[in-house]
């Protein structure tokens, strides 16, 4: 019998949904089969369900910053997501780290294994949070590798080296979303009112994690989940689509909405730990994926926080002019230790609340 995992620090193995997609299933496995995921998806054409799109050129420009300002903000209260373009990451770092999240997902499992999650770990090759040989599974296969910034944190043991340039696009990638964090939230700040330097500043030695997604098709995608609905702990998450088959759904007034990728944009979605350092004015979104009957989708989600020397808690500013603060305010490493050290079912932002 495995052993259950004490924490949420590492996931039981469980098979490969790729490997179980390519030989052809014509139902779902038990396991995987839900019956919960009947929520009233809104299509995206309805004008009132638009995701908000940022553009971060209006965003420096001096003649158009206030304005997208406001809708920034605007994005962050009532949606709590955006999709953003013209970050100024080049079309090549992003073809680059597509091509060889790709080529990893296309290589034979054996190959795949030889960067495998390990007792202990969630890095790596394999599913997260599988804490029972109960528990039902998700309709998809990951990477995650923890610290991938700033570079001295990284642990190599579980960058695949093969493709061969998997991690020399990786080590680029990863900067350029250091950097773009770092921009949105000095903006963020701005927008609440509070001193931008000193808080894009706090993410620019920041720690960032990455769980790279592969949903394969499915022939029941009706009874499955891709990726239960959730809320990030994070500042903020950077998802790039590596294709153009949408999966991501928002949770927007009690509908999930479909976020259509965008080519070229990367979606914004604010974690907990923005949500705490607005003191709830901003409200990080449950967000899940779902599967689909024809197409493989691959996506690459980039988690940044403050670095490890800032306190996650309400800015002093927003409880100065008057409210009182809704969290507690921890130091990084104990805010991790309080996520990872919880059970599953209980609510994370919950137990941070005064």
């Amino acid at each position: 019998m495995a052993v259950e995992p004490e924490s949420l620090q590492w996931s039981l193995p469980v098979p490969s949904v790729q490997e179980l997609a390519i030989h052809g299933l014509q139902t779902v496995p038990p396991r995987y089969v839900r019956d919960d995921t009947d929520i009233i998806i809104t299509a995206p054409s309805n004008p009132s369900f638009r995701v908000p799109l940022i553009d971060m050129t209006k965003l420096v420009n001096p003649g158009s910053q206030e304005q997208e300002i406001q809708r920034l903000h605007s994005a962050c209260k009532e949606w709590g997501l955006f999709q953003i373009i013209n970050h100024g990451v080049s079309d090549e770092s992003l073809s680059s780290m597509k091509q060889q999240v790709q080529g990893f997902f296309d290589l034979p499992l054996q190959e795949k294994k030889r960067w495998a999650q390990k007792p202990g770990s969630l890095e790596g090759y394999g599913q997260a949070f599988v804490t029972t040989e109960e528990q039902k599974l998700e309709w998809n296969d990951m990477i995650f590798l923890r610290s991938i910034h700033p570079l001295q944190n990284r642990n190599l043991d579980f960058w695949p080296e093969n493709p061969p340039e998997f991690r020399k696009a990786l080590e680029t990638y990863s900067e350029e979303m250091n950097r773009v964090a770092v921009s949105i939230v000095r903006f963020i700040a701005m927008g609440l009112g509070l001193d931008a330097q000193e808080y894009s500043e706090t993410y620019r030695g920041g720690l960032c994690d990455m769980r790279i997604n592969c949903y394969p098709p499915c022939p029941e995608p009706e009874r499955v989940v891709g990726l239960c609905p959730h809320i990030d702990i994070s500042g903020i998450t950077l998802l790039l689509e590596c294709g153009d088959m949408p999966g991501l759904q928002v949770l927007k007034d009690g509908h999930w909405v479909v976020v259509e990728p965008i080519n070229g944009a990367l979606v914004a979605n604010l974690g907990h730990a923005m949500q705490i350092m607005s003191n709830g004015i901003y409200k990080a979104p449950d967000h899940r994926a779902m599967a689909n009957r024809s197409k493989q989708r691959l996506s690459i989600a980039t988690f940044c926080y403050p670095n490890s020397s800032a306190d996650i808690g309400p800015a002093e500013k927003l409880i100065k002019s008057g409210s009182p603060p809704l969290f507690k305010t921890l130091k990084c490493e104990e805010y991790f230790r309080h996520f990872f050290n919880r059970k599953l079912e209980v609510s994370f932002i919950d137990s941070l609340k005064t």
